[in-house]
């Protein structure tokens, strides 16, 4: 079976000449917007046209045929879900990360893992909460969880810990995990994005 997917790609104002070289590509879509990933996915899913919305990072690899493994997942029954997540670093604290992120539970998962979703189930939730400079994926997949089963396949996206890396692994794995914290406690968006501008580089 062949699919007819589009790639849609959405800029946040960078500077180091990305948004210029995929410009001069013919088989996608490229467009800029504000800074910020809840915007940025947000813009890209409105102008999407298929049925099924695919979000992921730019520095994560999905798996081979990964859109017909989301299709069958659809065939399914289910609205969304994400793939397990494999970092590319040797770090046992990321190795553990990658591990924990097969467990289908809601605190184990992260944009980086990527995620799909079917356009009206998105669309009924409203989308990514604009308000949210940081945790937006987080923020989503908890609304999701309260509405439909959440599906995590056992194939693997790979993404670069380079950020973990430039931080410090466990230094930036301990402030993100604050991070949650506080959201899970009720904390504001601005406050979330107050420390994150404070402790992550």
């Amino acid at each position: 079976m062949v699919f007819e997917n589009e790639m849609i790609f959405v800029d946040g104002g960078s500077s180091d000449g990305s948004f210029a070289y995929l410009k001069q590509k013919n088989d996608c879509f490229v467009i800029q917007t504000q800074k910020g990933r809840a915007i940025q996915q947000n813009q890209g899913a409105k102008i999407a046209t298929a049925d099924f919305l695919y979000f992921i990072h730019i520095d994560t690899i999905p798996p081979y045929a990964f859109d017909r493994t989301i299709h069958q997942v659809f065939d399914q029954g289910y609205k969304a879900g994400s793939f397990r997540l494999k970092f590319l670093s040797s770090h046992l604290s990321l190795q553990l990360a990658s591990f924990a992120s097969r467990f289908n539970n809601r605190f184990c998962r992260g944009g980086d893992q990527s995620l799909f979703i079917k356009k009206k189930f998105f669309e009924s939730l409203k989308g990514f909460n604009e308000e949210y400079l940081v945790c937006e994926d987080g923020e989503l997949i908890d609304r999701i969880y309260k509405e439909t089963l959440f599906c995590v396949l056992s194939k693997e996206v790979k993404t670069s810990a380079r950020r973990f890396e430039s931080n410090g692994v466990l230094r930036l794995q301990f402030h993100f995990l604050i991070i949650h914290l506080l959201r899970n406690i009720g904390k504001s968006p601005s406050t979330l994005h107050q420390y994150y501008l404070r402790f992550v580089k």
